[in-house]
């Protein structure tokens, strides 16, 4: 096991794509030390920020213990092994994963997961905007895996979202699951407006609170439970909408009926 300790407090962001389970397999301490980083506009070397022990007979692959708030890109395009972080964890965390574990015990940035393919990402803390959605003026989502979330997320969560499952335990933001085709999200409490907005696939399910589902959808049918994967199936009622029709979707989402009397006169359409 590799562990990182930043030397200090990191004040701009950091980029640190190199921090991967991939990319230190059998490179030695020395090796791991020099390897590329920036730090603003600095040219620098992971040994510069960071201390670097090495444990031999100790797991996980990658141990990083502090705030690294700062640092991005940890964990990018992994295929393999597993990463720890102790603190607070940067933007674009597990970006284009495709295999292996990161676990964030604390907050998480925004982008995370984006043009993920496998693996999971566990968060015991809160993730920030665009949550497994991809840069502003592209459409490629998060395509497979499993990102589990034991707090809230911010806005546009799941944004482009051609597969893979989402599991958040707190609320979300507006527009989750914008513009989705395929995949599952959950979410365990309340939602903000704008949900499903352009979906054309794919399934939402809200467990709490959402102010409004949106015009472009509309009611198919009450279901007792539903299945987000397949190791997880949440009792209801659920409200079943279809939609969104302003795009031919077939999309779904399933909001909690007894959760939200306000969309009892949906149920004349039945």
């Amino acid at each position: 096991m590799i562990t990182l300790v930043p030397k200090r407090k990191f004040e701009v962001p950091v980029q640190t794509a190199c921090i991967s389970p991939d990319v230190f397999k059998c490179k030695s301490k020395t090796e791991i030390a020099n390897m590329p980083v920036t730090e603003g506009n600095r040219n620098l070397k992971l040994g510069d920020l960071f201390e670097i022990n090495e444990d031999t007979t100790a797991t996980p692959d990658i141990t990083i213990n502090g705030d690294v708030s700062k640092v991005k890109r940890i964990g990018q395009a992994m295929r393999t092994g597993e990463i720890v972080v102790n603190g607070d964890c940067g933007m674009h965390t597990g970006e284009k994963m495709a295999g292996g574990k990161i676990t964030i015990n604390g907050n998480i940035g925004g982008w995370s997961g984006n043009d993920m393919k496998g693996g999971l990402i566990e968060v015991h803390g809160d993730a920030g905007d665009y949550l497994a959605s991809p840069y502003r003026g592209t459409a490629t989502g998060m395509k497979g895996g499993l990102i589990v979330v034991d707090g809230k997320v911010g806005s546009d969560v799941g944004c482009y979202l051609h597969g893979g499952v989402l599991k958040i335990a707190g609320g979300a933001g507006r527009f989750l699951g914008y513009h989705m085709s395929d995949g599952a999200i959950l979410v365990d409490k309340d939602v903000d407006t704008r949900a499903g907005a352009c979906m054309t696939g794919g399934k939402i399910v809200i467990t709490g609170t959402i102010p409004e589902v949106m015009p472009t959808f509309t009611i198919d049918n009450v279901k007792p439970k539903v299945k987000v994967d397949d190791t997880t199936n949440v009792a209801g009622p659920f409200y079943v909408f279809l939609g969104d029709l302003a795009e031919h979707g077939t999309g779904k989402i399933f909001v909690n009926k007894m959760n939200n009397p306000q969309l009892k006169t949906y149920e004349k359409y039945l």
